[in-house]
Order: C-alpha cells, then structure tokens, then sequence
C-alpha cells in the first residue's frame, strides 16, 4: 500500500479534534480521573485518550477494510473493549467482569478470525514447536496478560503513549522491511493517531488541556498489540517476524507486570493490588523528575524492542533470543527484588555529587 500523507494529514486532524470535543463532553458527564493518595495530579483529568484513539482508528478501518485480514471484526472486538473500559473508567467495575470480556474477545479472536497463538517457533533448540489444541488456552492467557501488562504500566504522563509507538514503531518497521506493507502502514497509522494524545497528556498544548488515556485507552492499546503480533508471528507460512521476536517488542510492559505480580502473590496481597513497585517509581525514587524518567523508560524500551530487531534481521537463532529475553527477566527480576538498596544506593550517590556541584558554584562565586 502506497502512502496517502493526505490521509495521515486527516488522521492527525481527526484524533486531534476528537480530543477538544470529547474532554469537554467527559467533563459534563464526570468521565474524569480524580486526584487522591495513588494520583497526584492536579485537578480533574478527562478520561477520553482511548475513545479519541479507538474512534481515529475506527474511522480509518472503515475507509481502508482491507489493510488487514478481518478488519471488520477487530474494530468491532475494540469497540466492545473500549465500551467495557469507559464504564470502568465511570464506575471502576469489578475486574472479574473486565477478565471475562477480555477471554471473551480472545475466543472471537480465535473462532471467527483464525488468529491464534499455534507455534513458538525454535525457542529451546529442539526444533519448532506447534502448540495444537494448547494453542487455545495460551491465546486467551496472551490476550489478556499484554491488555494488562500496558494497563498496568500506565502510571506517568506520556508513558503509555511513548511504550506504545515503541511498539508499533519497531513492529511497523520490521514488516515494512519484510515485504509486509499493508501492516506497516497500518503500525504508521497508529503511531499518528497517537501523537495528539500524547501532547495533549503531556501538556503541550497547555495542561488545561491534559487528557488521560484511562482503562479504555490501556486496554486498547494492549488488544492492538497482542493482535497485530499474532497476525505478524502466526502465519504458518509467511510469516513477518519469528514469535520470540514479538517478545523483545513489548518486553518492558511485560517484564514489569510479570516481576510486580509475582512480588504481589510472593507477599501474600493480590496480584491486582495497587502498589508503588513499578518501574516508573523506582526511577522516581532515585531522584529522575516525571519527564526524565519517561525518558529513561522510553529509551530503554526502545534497546530492547532494538534487540529484537537486530536478532530478526540478522536471524540470530530463536534459542538465543529466547535465552537472551530470559536473562534480562531474571536481572529484572533480580533488581526489583535489592531495589531498596539500589535506589538507597543512586540516591546518595546523586545527593552527594548534587552537593559537591553545589560547592563547586560557591567555590566559583567567591
């Protein structure tokens, strides 16, 4: 498919004006998201980041249902998502119901779209593995684990946006340089419609302006990746990208919500419990201001999903990879578990050279 930058142009314009008018609308109908112990923002912050986003994409599925294969029922699938998500953001429903919709999907995903997690491909070296009727059961548990793994890593400013066009980013041009066009373009398409919510979270547009990309937005974007790496990995025979590759691409959100749920059940609370172990706090705490440690987190996504682009161009054996992506988990794993000496560690390393700067300047004054 040929580029339309007149299309992308309209895109941007469309996500960008779905923003002014659904923040005013959430406000009169209180989809806001309120200050408290866990959320230290200021004021009220409309909750419409996923709506604008689902409808800009929406919109451009049905003008173009051939990009990829049962469009119809993607967008369909994200609306279903987005609704569930608005009434969770209204009325923070119970999670059980929000699981339920999620396998629910997964099972249209697997039934009526034939898009299915059915091989791992080489990962431990003794040749391709083909999942068969397992398949099934780990496609439901991938659907659900990526929605949650970038709902829960929705934790600062910019952060969901910045890891998702990581994502997509990286996706988008692994299949542009693998001959698969229609999806590359629709992984460009996205990282558009992103954009304007990203300045409007941000506040570049002045932070009257600020939005949030609430539940519906996280699982949407979770739901879009897990979908576009299924139909990217699974192809029994033209597949664009090997299935540990996918891995490299979402590792952050997955390796955070893996290692912060096992340290939750390890302790006895629930894995769902809010808590303040999350990346995004960790760098916080070492003394990174919010921008800085988007930043840090956004650059270190983008080493790994560059890993992974690496080892598919260059066909790096899956075993490696998957070797590789494990080794990475357990030294996260392992950070998390002496993370209070490691900030304890940085913190007085960053006061003490913060002081000696402090010196330096009076030294130069007097």
């Amino acid at each position: 498919m040929i580029v339309s930058f007149a299309d992308l142009a309209l895109l941007l314009f469309f996500s960008t004006a779905s923003l002014f008018l659904l923040r005013k609308a959430a406000k009169r109908i209180g989809l806001v998201d309120k200050p408290d112990h866990r959320k230290q923002h200021a004021g009220t912050v409309p909750l419409v980041g996923g709506i604008a986003i689902c409808l800009s994409l929406v919109y451009f599925l049905i003008n173009n249902p051939s990009i990829i294969p049962h469009s119809g029922l993607y967008a369909s699938c994200m609306l279903i998502l987005v609704a569930i998500g608005v009434l969770d953001d209204k009325f923070d429903i119970d999670f059980k119901l929000r699981f339920g919709v999620q396998g629910a999907l997964a099972i249209a995903m697997i039934v009526l779209g034939n898009i299915e997690l059915s091989r791992l491909g080489d990962i431990f070296a003794t040749g391709r593995i083909q999942l068969d009727g397992l398949g099934y059961v780990l496609t439901v548990f991938a659907v659900i684990g990526a929605i949650n793994a970038f709902n829960m890593v929705d934790g600062i400013d910019g952060l969901l946006g910045g890891l998702a066009t990581v994502t997509f980013a990286s996706l988008g041009a692994l299949l542009y340089l693998n001959g698969h066009f229609s999806m590359a373009y629709l992984c460009l398409v996205l990282t558009v419609i992103i954009l304007p919510y990203l300045m409007f979270n941000l506040g570049l547009l002045g932070r009257e302006r600020k939005v949030f990309m609430g539940d519906a937005g996280s699982m949407l974007i979770g739901f879009t990746v897990v979908w576009f790496l299924l139909l990217a990995s699974q192809h029994p025979t033209n597949a664009a990208i090997r299935p540990v590759t996918g891995l490299w691409l979402i590792a952050l959100p997955l390796m955070d919500m893996t290692a912060i749920m096992f340290r939750r059940v390890k302790r006895g609370d629930s894995p769902f419990k809010p808590d303040r172990e999350h990346l995004h706090h960790i760098f916080q705490r070492v003394g990174l201001s919010s921008r800085q440690t988007l930043a840090a987190i956004c650059l270190l996504a983008s080493s790994l999903a560059g890993i992974g682009i690496v080892g598919e161009l260059l066909q790096i054996h899956e075993t490696i990879m998957f070797v590789g992506f494990l080794a990475c988990f357990g030294g996260y794993c392992l950070m998390l578990r002496y993370i209070w000496r490691i900030t304890s560690f940085f913190r007085a390393k960053l006061g003490k050279n913060r002081l000696e700067e402090g010196a330096g300047v009076l030294g130069a004054r007097d």
